[in-house]
């Protein structure tokens, strides 16, 4: 399952982060940085689902 988690973190990273937390606050989070600019969403959506 963390692959598949990987996987959409990297291509999606609101997606990833979904799968994982489910649609809440910190998608939402990773929802504004990513449309804002991919880079920021995408580490947050890394740091979200495998550091914390």
């Amino acid at each position: 399952m963390n692959i598949l988690i990987l996987i959409a973190t990297i291509l999606v990273p609101p997606l990833g982060v979904a799968l994982k937390h489910g649609l809440g606050g910190t998608f939402l989070i990773n929802l504004i940085l990513t449309l804002i600019f991919f880079v920021p969403g995408l580490i947050h959506g890394i740091y979200v689902n495998f550091v914390r």
